[in-house]
């Protein structure tokens, strides 16, 4: 039975059975590292040198934005892995490909891009397209079908990087066309950096593995940008900003700010995002709970405008949702609002240290069983509309400690299921305006008002 077998293995599992591994290793005598290692049990490998010429023009792409590259690509990607593993040099061009791809295990696909590369072009007169400058994919295969296979699939070890991924044939007047995702990271230590995801409809599938790395991404996923579930081993998430540098004005972007959703959490072991953010979605960071189980993580730093939900927590591990230095604003669609907990949540979500601004109805709502606590957060423009408070409470526990309330409006609104709640510490623009309804065992204190 693999690790991926056990629905329920946790970080702490996979720490032991590491080090009862590393222990019967280690007891064996005569064994040196990297023994274990045998070229015959893959009789297809040449474990030795990496040809000099491994360039996709090399086995037969063209890089014209006409001819289909695919099967030249696979070439290319296969002969690395037989070779031993490295790297597929992608030189700028337009690369079209009607079918997909599978990075093997230790090749990684390299584009000429050093940096994120921005393709304002597409919206901006006279700025570089895709394929002007870099390394650029033009993807059509799997159009109409979002449950198809992947574009580009990596595995253990593998990699991508250095390039543009872009949809030549995503309509923009209409509801978007639906494609599966453009990258699946499956096995261990999988790595995608230095990208940019243009217009795709989904953007990176991070499930199914271990320590997946994405990091310094950019793009506009129409209907959602990452998706994490299955991870029972750290993963890591940095400097992926989600924009409408494809397009914000048509059709397509209303369709995306209605149904879009920017970065999806279900099961994940210490997941570790930095520096992210997203415009212009339904959702901006979503938790939910899948058959592996929900998310708990370190997420830093992360931002999300123009947002109906900033975020949106369904169910999140008991061990914790940590939020820090992060700023929201939600003012679109039904009912804006920045943080929203929903009754099916029994684990604990903390927001330390965040601003939350933007004409929104209100900052919070918070059902369920859980425990969600504010702390060092300010609260700027909410209850647009109506007579609402910032944070209304209807069940769960509730702290609210050393936060800045800067609008002479209702400000606290415990229900009658609220089990218990710490309000203390507070500065409130005006008198504090709580409203207090539940019997249970609720504690306010030590707050400061304006006159």
């Amino acid at each position: 039975m693999t690790l991926r077998d056990r629905g329920t293995s946790s970080r702490r599992d996979l720490l032991s059975l590491g080090a009862a591994g590393a222990m019967g290793f280690l007891g064996r005598p005569g064994v040196a590292f990297g023994a274990e290692r045998d070229p015959e049990r893959d009789p297809e490998r040449n474990h030795g040198a990496i040809p000099d010429s491994l360039n996709v023009k090399t086995f037969g792409s063209k890089g014209d934005a006409t001819s289909d590259d695919t099967a030249a690509f696979q070439r290319a990607l296969d002969a690395a892995y037989k070779a031993g593993g490295g790297a597929v040099y992608v030189p700028p061009g337009r690369y079209l490909f009607k079918g997909t791809l599978t990075i093997p295990d230790g090749v990684g696909l390299r584009g000429s891009f050093g940096c994120v590369s921005s393709h304002s072009g597409i919206r901006d007169h006279g700025q570089p397209k895709p394929g002007d400058d870099g390394s650029a994919l033009f993807v059509t295969a799997g159009r109409g079908n979002e449950e198809g296979k992947p574009f580009l699939t990596l595995n253990t070890n593998s990699s991508v990087s250095g390039l543009t991924v872009y949809y030549p044939e995503q309509v923009v007047d209409e509801n978007p066309v639906p494609y599966p995702w453009t990258i699946a990271m499956r096995g261990k230590n999988p790595a995608a950096f230095d990208l940019e995801l243009l217009n795709p409809y989904q953007g990176i599938d991070a499930s199914q593995n271990e320590r997946h790395n994405i990091r310094n991404i950019t793009g506009q996923p129409l209907r959602r940008g990452i998706w994490v579930d299955a991870i029972y081993d750290i993963g890591r998430i940095e400097n992926v900003h989600f924009n409408p540098w494809w397009n914000s004005h048509s059709k397509v972007y209303r369709w995306q700010t209605t149904n879009g959703e920017a970065f999806i959490f279900g099961r994940a072991d210490w997941e570790y995002v930095l520096n992210t953010f997203c415009f212009g979605y339904r959702v901006g960071y979503k938790f939910v709970e899948t058959a592996t189980g929900a998310c708990n993580g370190n997420f830093l730093g992360i931002g999300a405008d123009d947002c109906n939900r900033a975020m949106q927590v369904e169910q999140s591990a008991p061990y914790g949702i940590l939020i820090a230095n992060g700023e929201f604003t939600s003012f679109h669609g039904d009912d804006p609002t920045m943080l929203e907990v929903s009754n099916t949540n029994t684990g604990v979500v903390r927001i330390s240290n965040s601003a939350f601004w933007g004409p929104c109805n209100q900052i919070a709502k918070v059902s369920g069983q859980g425990t969600v606590g504010f702390s060092d957060c300010t609260f700027v423009q909410w209850s647009n509309t109506g007579d609402r408070a910032a944070i209304q409470a209807y069940s769960g526990s509730l702290l609210i400690r050393g936060c800045e309330f800067r609008q002479r409006k209702r400000h606290i609104s415990l229900g009658q299921s609220v089990e218990r709640a710490v309000i203390t510490g507070n500065l409130f623009e005006g008198p504090a305006l709580i409203e207090n309804t539940s019997t249970m065992d609720i504690q306010i204190g030590l707050n400061a008002a304006s006159r």
